[in-house]
């Protein structure tokens, strides 16, 4: 069954990928989201990167209804995003670099 869609970091399972960092934007994920992965057929599994609480798989149709970043209009999600708020990561300092170049670094030629 070749159902299934790997969403990285911008589809998580009843949430999505920040956006206030790595020249993030919020409305083009929004677009992203909607027009690559909302536009599957509803019972495709979607794996997320990751989960912070255990969550390993979900479906397009699951996330279309319940994830409640999402299911709203790009406006209300903008709004939402740039209101979170959220605690500057750990480790950003060594990860925005390396994401940078796509985590190749020291590569011997």
């Amino acid at each position: 069954d070749k159902c299934m869609v790997f969403t990285g970091d911008a589809l998580l399972i009843r949430g999505c990928g920040r956006t206030d960092f790595q020249q993030g934007n919020a409305a083009t994920l929004y677009d992203s989201v909607h027009k690559k992965i909302f536009s599957l057929p509803q019972h495709y599994k979607v794996f997320p990167a990751h989960d912070y609480t255990g969550q390993t798989m979900s479906t397009v149709g699951d996330e279309l209804r319940f994830n409640p970043r999402l299911n709203r209009p790009k406006n209300e999600f903008t709004e939402v995003m740039s209101r979170l708020s959220l605690p500057y990561p750990q480790q950003i300092d060594k990860a925005l670099p390396l994401n940078m170049v796509c985590g190749v670094f020291d590569v011997p030629t």
